[in-house]
């Protein structure tokens, strides 16, 4: 390690620094974390609106008309209970929020680079707020979507920005604890969105609607006012040229005077990161291969892991048969589930690692995915499922989000934050966010037409493809738990597979372009 005197090395062999998480640190994270709270509202909101019959009547009399009929004739087109809400108009009012965060995320990388993580998670929370004063305000469908493409604008800004600076001001052996703090934010966001519904569905007049969107206005408002107070980070610091800066702020940031080994590591990386003039380009390089595959492969499969069932889970009970009010209650119960689990990831993850939660909540959802194909396969009929059975349904769905809270949930922002060498780090993430925007739009944009085709054999479409990413998991993902991110090469050089793209030396973490004397066929993808 360059500079200064060694260190005890953490468990493993693995290098450590001096300090431990700050009472500054702990509360910089937490208001970082409220980003967070912008994508879980808006995830828990959506789907709770487009069940309720006022919002439907106002603005998609088409879905209205073929509920009402579905409930008095039993079935939906076509007399199949899986297509009562299925309209490209409706999926598109969802969707169009991942398709904006997407061009966001790509912008916001070398906005965040160049002024900084907490004014990239300023911008955010701003063009958020604009989206919900415009969607609470809607008068017509293009206001309803012109406001979402302003709330992924938002989203795309925060979800490129929080989670680097979590896993930047995180001490090394509590960043998963302290980066998981996102995903928190977004449980939270969803739980405290399903509420709100619950709530303003009761609404007197057919409003209730516009108070669940316009509420989304208290987190933007949170991560708005916060963004003033936060510092950035030492590694923001040093790449944009402020050493003395940024060695004052490590020092804060872990308590300790000396923090010189540490500085030391993220003086080399920040050299190399300024030497990179065009990280886009780069981060196609044979070197960062590793990175790059974790960067489009985890958010992919966060999203195919079938956790838009999250997003219409109100309107998958009342396809179940659970009025509008009691499918709102059950998205409620289902949000809390998603809240309690996600704490088990915060307290476990740098005890288990990433690996072990994402291998086993893999494996739990694949079973639930079976037994939810299963029992709608076996009992769903035109006018419902039996109560029983509907039941049984709810408990399913509590297993199954309970397996992505705690395992692909907050890991599929953790891991790919965590990996990336300084120099491509704000590309890597703009990927990341971009890639998980994409699927996420994909996925919300079809889930609607495909349920009504493939009806309970959609659910076991999802099983199949958590089979495959739980085997992807275990044969090309290494752990990082522990692990410093300025020493994250040597996981890859200690990996099976990832060993053949890295060699010793250089500046960038331990990386060099490993390309002479290595044919292609040894990409992955």
């Amino acid at each position: 390690m360059a500079g200064g005197a060694m260190v005890a090395p953490a468990a493993g062999g693995r290098q450590d620094y001096p300090g431990g998480l700050t009472l500054f640190v702990f509360m910089a994270c937490l208001v970082a974390a409220t980003g967070g709270l912008l994508f879980g509202y808006d995830i828990g909101v959506s789907g709770g609106v487009t069940s309720m019959d006022p919002f439907l009547l106002r603005f998609f009399p088409s879905v209205y008309r073929k509920q009402r009929e579905a409930a008095a004739a039993g079935g939906g087109d076509g007399g199949s209970p899986y297509c009562m809400f299925n309209s490209q108009l409706l999926t598109t009012f969802t969707s169009s929020i991942f398709l904006s965060a997407l061009a966001a995320s790509l912008v916001a990388a070398s906005f965040t680079r160049a002024a900084g993580r907490k004014w990239s998670m300023f911008c955010g929370g701003a063009t958020f707020l604009a989206g919900c004063v415009l969607n609470a305000a809607a008068e017509s469908v293009l206001m309803l979507i012109l406001g979402r493409v302003l709330l992924g604008l938002g989203v795309g800004f925060a979800s490129q920005s929080a989670p680097l600076y979590l896993s930047e001001m995180a001490p090394a052996r509590m960043r998963g604890m302290l980066n998981n703090g996102f995903n928190l934010m977004i449980t939270v966001g969803i739980l405290l969105a399903t509420l709100a519904n619950y709530g303003a569905q009761k609404v007197a007049g057919g409003w209730g609607w516009r108070l669940s969107l316009g509420l989304a206005a208290v987190p933007a408002t949170i991560i708005v006012a916060g963004s003033f107070f936060l510092h950035d980070t030492p590694n923001s610091l040093l790449e944009r040229g402020r050493p003395e800066e940024a060695k004052r702020m490590l020092r804060r940031v872990r308590g300790v005077e000396d923090v010189d080994d540490e500085y030391a590591d993220l003086a080399a990386a920040s050299a190399a990161s300024r030497a990179v003039t065009r990280p886009w380009r780069d981060i196609l390089r044979r070197r960062y291969r590793p990175q790059l595959v974790v960067a489009v492969a985890v958010p992919a499969c966060q999203q195919l892991t079938g956790i838009v069932l999250q997003t219409y889970a109100p309107v998958l009970f009342k396809t179940a048969g659970f009025g509008g009010s009691a499918s709102l209650m059950s998205a409620v119960i289902t949000g809390a589930v998603n809240l309690l689990a996600t704490l088990v990831s915060v307290f476990t993850v740098d005890r288990l690692g990433r690996r072990a939660l994402l291998l086993e909540g893999g494996v739990q959802m694949l079973i639930s995915m079976v037994a939810m194909g299963a029992l709608m396969g076996a009992t769903l009929g035109p006018g419902g499922m039996p109560a029983p059975c509907a039941a049984a349904t709810v408990a399913v769905m509590c297993v199954y989000i309970a397996g992505f809270s705690w395992s692909w949930g907050p890991l599929g922002w953790l891991v790919p934050s965590e990996v990336m060498p300084l120099e491509v780090r704000p590309a890597g993430q703009s990927i990341t966010v971009a890639v998980n925007m994409l699927i996420n739009f994909v996925v919300a944009q079809a889930f609607l037409p495909l349920f009504c085709r493939l009806g309970p054999a959609l659910f076991f479409v999802f099983a199949a493809l958590l089979a495959a990413m739980t085997a992807f998991v275990a044969l090309f993902l290494p752990e990082t738990k522990g692990v410093p991110i300025e020493d994250m090469a040597a996981v890859w050089k200690a990996h099976w597979y990832w060993k053949r793209f890295v060699t010793d030396g250089g500046n960038d973490g331990g990386l060099v372009d490993a390309e002479k004397g290595l044919d292609g066929s040894c990409a992955l993808a």
